[in-house]
């Protein structure tokens, strides 16, 4: 790290378990974040201000007025522009040292077999079942932690599902395929309460800090989040034998 480095990160730096080594971690990891929305937003933020070397945003949407209620990424000049590149130009202003990279398409099969395997770590910020099973699946063929964030109305909850702990269940351990309904899990649905989003997605942003960088103990099992109450639960999740992603793994 140069001065500037050393000044930008140094609150990072300070502490114990991050360090100068750790910082340096960070920097030279690459994360994908599916999704630069409600929860891609935040994410995708802290990420780069936080010292993430390489981010690659994928989202094939673009912004609408809706949008701006939750997704701080964007503003109204970005009215009708993709997201993931709404979403780079707000990251980069933050911190121009990190390297930005976009993908405006849908990524699906080989492409998102390839997105995944080039990167140390991914975060699903996306809001549809289908999406996530892909993103789940993909994790677990290329062997990368995956940190899982869903937000609707006033509930939130977060997973991190790492296949290099034989004993981490996946996604679809957690919601097996077949039971998830895509339009019954989406914000155009079912309306959700803008800070909430951010809440999540900055604890998606704190387990990504904390795998890339080795501090602290990842998250284990499924936090759920009521904003009608203020309460967090936890829960534990084992791994399903019978799972049909990561039962033969």
């Amino acid at each position: 790290m140069d001065d500037d480095q050393l000044l930008r990160y140094s609150r990072q730096i300070m502490l114990e378990s991050i360090d100068i080594q750790g910082q340096e971690r960070l920097l030279s990891s690459r994360v994908l974040v599916v999704g630069a929305g409600g929860l891609g937003s935040p994410v995708a933020l802290y990420l780069a201000a936080a010292g993430v070397g390489h981010l690659t945003l994928a989202d094939a949407d673009s912004v609408e007025l809706s949008n701006l209620q939750r997704q701080i990424a964007h503003g109204m000049s970005d009215l009708e522009r993709n997201k993931a590149e709404s979403a780079r130009e707000s990251a980069l202003a933050l911190n121009p040292g990190c390297d930005i990279s976009v993908v405006t398409q849908h990524l699906a099969g080989a492409a998102m077999d390839d997105a995944v395997a080039a990167v140390d770590l991914v975060l699903d910020c996306t809001d549809r079942f289908s999406s996530r099973y892909a993103i789940n699946a993909a994790s677990r063929k290329a062997g990368k932690p995956l940190v899982s964030g869903a937000a609707i109305r006033f509930s939130g909850q977060l997973a991190v599902f790492d296949p290099r702990d034989p004993a981490s269940p996946c996604y679809a351990c957690l919601y097996p395929p077949g039971e998830g309904d895509d339009e019954a899990l989406r914000c155009a649905e079912n309306g959700v309460v803008a800070p909430l989003v951010g809440l999540i997605g900055c604890f998606q942003a704190l387990e990504a800090v904390k795998l890339l960088s080795g501090a602290g103990t990842p998250h284990r099992g499924l936090s759920t989040f009521d904003g009608m109450s203020g309460q967090w639960r936890h829960f534990q999740v084992p791994r399903d034998p019978a799972c049909p992603i990561c039962a033969s793994r």
